[in-house]
Parts: C-alpha cells; sequence; structure tokens
C-alpha cells in the first residue's frame, strides 16, 4: 500500500527524466560525474543526498550532503519523505523526494547518486529514470585504488569489497541498467557514458531553447 502511494506522488512530478548513477566505491564515479556536471551544468543538475554521517574536510553542508541527525531523518523517512534510503557502515544516507523535485523544476536532469539498495527502491516507484552502472574492470583494480586512497581501516575496506563484489553481481541482472560503463579508461568511459545520456540531454537542451 505504501509503494503505491509512494508511485501516485511521483507520476505527478514534472520535469525531464532523472538518472540514476550506481557503482562500487571506488569504480570512479564521482570522477565521471563531476565531468559530465562541468560540461553539461546547463542541463543537469544533481540532487543532493541526506546522510546521518559526519562531514569530511572540505565538504559542504547542502553542497555535497545534507547532514542530518538520526533522529529528523528517521522521522522524515517514516513520514514518506524519501524515496529510497540505506544504511552503510552505521550511517543512514537516503534521496529525498524534496532534492529531485528542487531539479526537475529548473528543468534539469536530475542526477541521483545511489547505492544498489537504492536501486532496488527506486524500481518500486514511478520515477522512471536512466538506470547507469559505472564498474571497475576488475575486484583486482578496484581494491588496488581503494588501498592507494589510504582513507579506509582493513575492516571497512573489507566491507567496501564485499559491497561491491554484489553490487557488480547485481548489475549482471537482465534489465536492471539501461547502460554499464566500465572505466578503465576515463576518457573511454567518459565517451560511453556520453552515448548513453545523448538523446535525454538534447531534448532537454530542446526544450530549453525553445522556451
Amino acid at each position: 500500500m505504501y509503494m503505491r502511494h509512494f508511485a501516485r506522488l511521483f507520476s505527478a512530478m514534472a520535469g525531464p527524466r532523472p538518472v540514476v548513477f550506481s557503482g562500487p566505491s571506488g569504480a570512479g564515479k564521482s570522477t565521471l560525474l563531476k565531468k559530465l556536471m562541468k560540461e553539461y551544468d546547463s542541463v543537469l543538475g544533481f540532487s543532493v543526498s541526506h546522510t546521518t554521517r559526519n562531514p569530511r574536510p572540505g565538504e559542504e553542508n547542502g553542497k555535497d550532503y545534507h547532514y542530518v541527525t538520526r533522529e529528523v531523518m528517521q522521522a522524515a523517512i517514516n513520514k514518506g519523505e524519501f524515496i529510497e534510503s540505506a544504511v552503510f557502515s552505521g550511517n543512514m544516507y537516503g534521496t529525498s523526494k524534496a532534492a529531485v523535485q528542487d531539479v526537475q523544476a529548473k528543468n534539469l536532469i536530475c542526477i541521483l547518486d545511489i547505492d544498489m539498495q537504492g536501486v532496488k527502491n527506486i524500481k518500486g516507484t514511478d520515477l522512471n529514470p536512466i538506470y547507469i552502472s559505472i564498474q571497475p574492470p576488475s575486484m583486482a583494480v578496484l581494491e588496488k585504488r581503494l588501498r592507494d586512497r589510504k582513507t579506509e581501516s582493513e575492516e571497512n575496506l573489507q566491507k567496501r569489497l564485499h559491497a561491491a563484489m554484489l553490487e557488480m553481481d547485481f548489475s549482471k541482472e537482465p534489465g536492471v541498467f539501461d547502460a554499464i560503463v566500465v572505466n578503465d579508461n576515463l576518457e573511454e568511459a567518459y565517451g560511453q557514458l556520453k552515448q548513453a545520456l545523448l538523446e535525454e540531454i538534447n531534448n532537454v537542451k530542446k526544450i530549453n531553447m525553445s522556451s
């Protein structure tokens, strides 16, 4: 019943088709997204997620994440204000309806950067986004990238690697993603990413030019 109510709320949302990006930590998703947002800043808008974790050095509230307490976030989820939410390493993460609506109201393609659980949640709504998976060329490359960051404890690293294996298996299920981009060479991966989004980007450009 709850999910059906959710879907009705979403079908009323106007604006370009959103894009869901998913993929394991270390696949290069953030780098690709930054390039995309820079080149198409007049067409794309980023949905700012909520989290209960503390900001990392250099992160800004309202830009990188909306940093909130667990109580505030849980209350909003209970009221049905979130499209998706998940818990990772003891912290809550989620995308609010308002965050997506803010972007769509500007006639921009809303970019959502979410994990596997979030993708499953959104499949149960009427949001109807384009689903794109960003993946590393192999688990060995992913592990090297994560270790080279030197930001994780061994325990957290193993958790991320386990989550990455699950995500990569999930992406192989038929019909889950509209496009899978393997990030071995950054420029090639970026070219594939643009190709997957070109039709929607051009549609929005046409609408914005005529309005």
